[in-house]
């Protein structure tokens, strides 16, 4: 093969000149930029299902502890968790107990209400909240 037959060879070889690499970089990062807020909202929602699930699991164990007390309790180690506030399973809520009525601080007999704040990356997520008549505040 002579010199002019690889030249020209070369010369027909195809590749991506630095154009179209350019314009492939730009549009994935249009599709990075749409796709992640999508996916961090996505995740959030996912989130708060830990803590609507704390606030359930610490209401049940507020009616028992009713049943067995004639009142409910404003500390959430009576209840058998760990610490007050309780912090959910993956750290994402701390959650807190209060009566339900301008009584003493740890025995309530009219009800309670339970607060789930969150924490870290859920913290622009806002409050969520169950009282004892089963009522919810936040995004449920």
């Amino acid at each position: 093969m002579t010199r002019q037959q690889e030249y020209n060879n070369m010369r027909n070889a195809s590749g991506f000149t630095l154009i179209e690499l350019i314009i492939a970089v730009v549009i994935v990062g249009i599709l990075a930029s749409i796709a992640l807020p999508s996916y961090q909202s996505y995740m959030q929602n996912g989130r708060r299902a830990e803590g609507q699930s704390a606030l359930l699991d610490i209401a049940g164990r507020q009616e028992q502890f009713f049943l067995d007390n004639h009142q409910y309790t404003s500390n959430l180690t009576n209840l058998g968790l760990n610490a007050n506030p309780f912090i959910s399973e993956d750290g994402w809520y701390s959650i807190s107990a209060a009566c339900g009525n301008a009584g003493d601080a740890f025995a309530c007999t009219d009800g309670f209400v339970l607060i789930a704040t969150p924490q870290g990356g859920q913290v622009s997520d806002g409050n969520l909240g169950l009282n004892s008549l089963g009522s919810k505040s936040g995004k449920w």
